[in-house]
């Protein structure tokens, strides 16, 4: 049998083998082998059998390896692996690589432990000949003897205190049998797995929840692909409509995909989904993202590729699970740019699950109280379906939202306030009420630039076009986008003044201004510097959930998708970070934070308060948050962006060029704008080569190209080909990002 395969060998081209007889019956398309290049063996997944091969046969080589029985990539994955090369402008081995795990590719081993277990029973008087010339064997063997399984070896011998030599014998002897079993290394199984209290039996849904089950159920069983946004207000029970979905498509024998926007969310979930699907339906659940271990992501990709489960959850790269017979996929919170993958491949998470969805003939279920602008606009050209959760659970109210103006607070206190006077009144209300306090600031470090009051130095990263962050905790300067470090200086570098003073806010900031005010009570601080040690974000929230904690302080990571009963006061300790930015989703990035921000108050029995601390109280995306009215402002987003034709009117491509002389990249740019026009004509609109918002980053000087169209597959196309064409001169390199979630 002749088969086509593309090798994961950094080249984008398929390439034909002979299978040998001893492998035919294993080979699929989608199978994972090893196949000789030249004078080494890589890897290549399998394209299509029997094609006709580009020489004669005689002269094709041997399939080395079939790496696994089962298929590495099914089929409806390896179309999506296609379209995602032609739509996102990726290599296709690079779209493979990013769907098989490392550990997968690498061929990890298995985890094998020895076990011992009683081959044959000895007779009383072979049992007293034991004891009176070997007490260790006798000793090892009446322990077994009373296991009903058989027992890791070298737990038996460690807590018998017998040595290896004592077992050899016993299984050399044929008294004991040596059995290897291999050990699923499975995510979140530890204590921590089972931190979060679920309720293993559904609570009673209202009527809002049960029509949107309802709607999900009837797509299910018409069959065939189907999209479903559902639109519900914080707290409004959307997780426990996934949770009747997943039961309905499980106990019709299908399979199921659950996304979420940051790991971080992960935990709580999975809690959610164990304690539900697993213990009511016997179905285990499976996590999926890039924290876990080689090993962990290995044993979970084989329980998904062999049949053995039938549920994943996790981040974005879930979406390229290996689920068989997937009927329901669920992206939770679709809102969210996480989703958005920041280096190639750089495909949408939920585009992708949408497209991986129709594909598989399958349901779509979109989720969020602030849905994005594409997905609305997607409702209201009749593509997707609109279900709506419009009040909280159990009649809860919305919490009441504070907007301080924080120049108010300037002009009181004739300097820069981190915390308005209503924020400080309401921290000390909650504590003394033994009530949960979250603020979030997204900006980590202490403050955000150094600067000297005499010469207006400010302290800029050598090698980006940033300023360096200060960070009090080991006193020094840092870059957040090539990771340059320097000691914070005692005194200006540039004319030796002692007036360097930090400016800004982040959460170093946040924590010890909260720290001084409420001295007795517990604030932790949760962002990316604190979080490195694995499991610790899982451990925090444990502790907030158990009231070891009383006020948390983060970033993102605590904005959205979190639940906890005893949280009454949220704070936005600035609000206007998101808003002033040259980005035309500003408006929308900062109305959805704020709705996310607010929907973690009042989720218990007590109603919650939020305070949003702001300069500009007046913009749209605040007072539409505060009056809780999305509808009121996607209608004025959605006329804005259409006067402008900004997506989702019309597609966008955002082309980079990079390079460490600004000269060069800027001519070659030039050069290629000019080609690029000529061979796109009226299909699309070019804007630039103009200088990236961040011009330099990681040394490199970056210069960009928009291109505005409403035939972006063509337009990709188009540019491909001219990639492949065009001369590009050495020190510069370019990328396109298609859709892209950020305009810096």
């Amino acid at each position: 049998m002749i088969v086509a395969v593309h090798p994961l060998a950094g080249f984008d081209k398929v390439l034909h083998y002979r299978a040998p007889d001893a492998l035919v019956a294993g080979i699929d398309v989608g199978s994972l082998v090893r196949v000789p290049m030249l004078n080494r063996f890589t890897l290549a997944v399998v394209s299509q059998l029997d094609p006709v091969p580009d020489c004669p046969v005689e002269k094709l080589k041997n399939v080395a390896q079939l790496v696994y029985p089962f298929p590495a990539l099914t089929p409806e994955l390896l179309s999506l692996a296609r379209w995602i090369a032609a739509y996102y402008a990726a290599p296709l081995d690079m779209v493979i690589e990013a769907m098989i795990p490392v550990s997968v590719r690498k061929g990890l081993a298995l985890k094998i432990e020895k076990r011992l277990a009683v081959a044959r029973e000895l007779s009383v008087d072979e049992l007293e000949t034991l004891n009176r010339r070997a007490p260790q064997q006798a000793k090892l063997y009446a322990f077994l003897k009373l296991q009903l399984h058989p027992v890791a070896k070298s737990l038996a011998l460690e807590r018998l205190g017998v040595g290896p030599s004592s077992a050899a014998a016993l299984v050399q002897n044929g008294v004991l049998r040596e059995v290897d079993q291999r050990i699923e290394r499975v995510a979140y199984s530890d204590e921590l797995g089972s931190a979060e209290p679920v309720a293993v039996v559904p609570p009673q849904l209202n009527p809002d929840q049960l029509a949107a089950v309802e709607s999900i159920r009837v797509s299910g069983e018409k069959g065939g692909f189907a999209v479903h946004l559902l639109q519900g207000v914080t707290g409004s029970g959307k997780t426990e409509v996934y949770l009747h979905a997943l039961a309905d498509t499980l106990k019709a024998g299908g399979g199921a995909a659950y996304l979420v926007p940051e790991v971080a969310l992960t935990p709580q979930t999975v809690a959610r989904l164990r304690g539900r699907l697993e213990q009511q339906l016997g179905q285990r659940v499976v996590v999926w993202h890039s924290s876990l271990s080689e090993g962990e992501r290995l044993d979970g990709w084989l329980a998904l590729a062999s049949g053995e489960a039938r549920v994943v959850v996790g981040a974005r790269s879930a979406v390229f699970a290996p689920v068989r017979n997937l009927r329901l996929v669920i992206v939770d919170e679709e809102h969210e740019p996480a989703y958005k993958q920041d280096e190639t491949p750089r495909y949408h998470g939920r585009d992708v699950a949408v497209y991986r969805a129709k594909l598989a003939g399958a349901v779509c279920v979109l989720g969020s109280a602030t849905p994005s602008v594409e997905s609305v606009n997607n409702v209201r050209r009749g593509r997707y379906k609109l279900d709506r959760l419009p009040i909280r659970i159990d009649d809860r109210k919305m919490p009441q939202m504070y907007i301080v103006d924080m120049r108010h607070e300037y002009m009181s206190k004739r300097a820069p306030a981190v915390l308005s006077r209503v924020l400080v009144d309401k921290l000390h209300d909650r504590f003394g009420k033994k009530e949960q306090s979250i603020l979030f600031i997204n900006r980590r470090g202490y403050s955000s630039s150094l600067l000297c009051q005499e010469c207006g130095y400010v302290a800029m990263c050598t090698m980006c076009s940033v300023g360096l962050t200060y960070h009090r905790a080991d006193e020094t300067l840092k870059c957040h986008l090539c990771g340059e470090v320097k000691p914070a200086p005692l005194v200006c570098p540039q004319c030796r003044s002692p007036k360097v003073r930090m400016r800004g806010s982040g959460t170093q900031k946040i924590e010890e201004h909260v720290a001084r005010i409420l001295p007795r009570a517990k604030v932790v601080r949760i962002d990316t510097d604190t979080m490195g040690k694995k499991n610790r974000f899982r451990e925090i929230l444990g502790e907030f959930r158990t009231g070891k904690i009383d006020i948390l302080v983060g970033t993102q990571m605590i904005a959205k998708g979190l639940d906890f009963p005893n949280v009454t006061l949220v704070a936005l300790v600035d609000a206007d970070i998101s808003m002033h930015v040259p980005d035309f989703r500003a408006n929308e990035r900062t109305f959805q934070l704020l709705v996310q921000v607010a929907g973690r108050a009042g989720r218990g029995d007590r109603a919650g308060e939020v305070v949003v601390q702001t300069f500009t109280p007046q913009a749209d995306a605040i007072q539409f948050a505060k009056k809780c009215d999305f509808d009121g402002f996607i209608e004025g987003e959605l006329k804005t962006r259409e006067q402008f034709r900004y997506p989702p009117f019309r597609h966008l491509v955002h082309h980079v060029f990079r390079g460490e002389n600004a000269e060069k990249v800027l001519w070659v740019a030039g050069q290629w704008a000019k080609l690029a026009e000529a061979a796109l004509g009226a299909r699309a609109e070019l804007r630039g080569p103009s200088p990236s918002p961040i011009e330099r980053v990681k040394n490199e000087y970056r210069f960009q190209i928009w291109y505005f169209t409403t035939q972006v597959t063509q337009v990709v196309g188009e540019l491909v080909k001219l990639q492949r064409e065009f001369p590009w001169p050495d020190g510069v390199s370019q990328t396109f990002d298609v859709d892209p979630m950020s305009l810096s």
